[in-house]
């Protein structure tokens, strides 16, 4: 009997069973292969046993249905078909990593509903980032001479700010519809830059007028607010040469009307759509 792989049918959904649970979003495989689960982000540390008991209970020696997102991440769904992730934060064991859309109702869920991390003694932060002591500073002492208060004074650099590579000064969006059923759509976008140089690094953002949300995306992370969405291109996309494009495709979830967005910007700079 073949064996479960995610390295050679990384389009398909399989089947493996759970041999370890390394924490609340990471386990390994009986295939061999160690995973994380896409879209949820690091244990809070206040929170990180009971988020792997969590995964234990609801994962450990259990069949569960995998499709690779990228090597080594995988969206997870349980025998019953829940999803993993949507799970994991609706019962407040894990938060939703950043650009995770498609999980802030859930997560605002627990919050409202103080659950899992969310309650005490977690109250939803990470008590990682709360822990270092306070930084006191010292004034020099008015008795000493104006010299002495000088080179007692230090300095502060702020480190360098990174910022991706501007967009060219002419981009083209294409949006299609591929397929679409009731409540639901796949669609892609496809980026093409028009400019002389290479754009590294890019965020593109559209609004959507009929309320349809996006649920899964390829080739990039993804974000929400209300009908605006903002998809940025992750390592193997993050680069449109000049001349050249990159395409996305997504999963959406819609009402009734799915009107298709009329503008775009790339890196805050409007395209031409086509």
């Amino acid at each position: 009997m073949r064996q479960p792989t995610l390295v050679k049918d990384v389009q398909g959904e399989l089947s493996a069973v759970v041999r370890k649970v390394i924490d609340g979003r990471t386990i390994e495989l009986d295939t061999g292969e160690r995973v994380q689960v896409s879209s949820l982000a690091p244990p809070a540390t206040c929170w990180a046993a009971s988020a792997r008991t969590f995964a234990e209970k609801r994962l450990l020696a259990k069949t569960v249905r995998v499709t690779t997102v990228t090597p080594g991440e995988v969206h997870l769904r349980l025998e019953d078909d829940t999803d993993y992730a949507s799970l994991a934060v609706r019962e407040g064991a894990l938060r939703a990593q950043s650009g995770a859309g498609a999980l802030a109702d859930a997560e605002k869920g627990a919050e409202r509903e103080d659950r899992g991390l969310w309650g005490a003694p977690c109250n939803g932060k990470d008590t990682s980032s709360s822990s270092a002591a306070p930084t006191t500073t010292t004034a020099p002492s008015s008795s000493q001479p104006a010299e002495s208060s000088k080179a007692a004074a230090t300095t502060t650099t702020a480190p360098p700010v990174v910022t991706p590579t501007a967009a060219a000064a002419t981009c083209t969006v294409a949006y299609r519809v591929d397929n679409q059923w009731q409540g639901g759509f796949q669609g892609r976008v496809t980026i093409r830059n028009n400019g002389g140089s290479s754009i590294n690094g890019w965020t593109l953002r559209w609004s959507f007028a009929d309320g349809q949300t996006v649920r899964e995306v390829w080739n990039a992370t993804v974000s929400q607010r209300n009908g605006s969405v903002s998809v940025t291109g992750v390592d193997q996309a993050r680069t449109i040469p000049s001349r050249g494009e990159v395409t996305i495709g997504f999963i959406g979830a819609s009402g009734g009307r799915n009107t298709a967005p009329s503008s775009f910007t790339l890196n805050e700079a409007a395209c031409t759509t086509g």
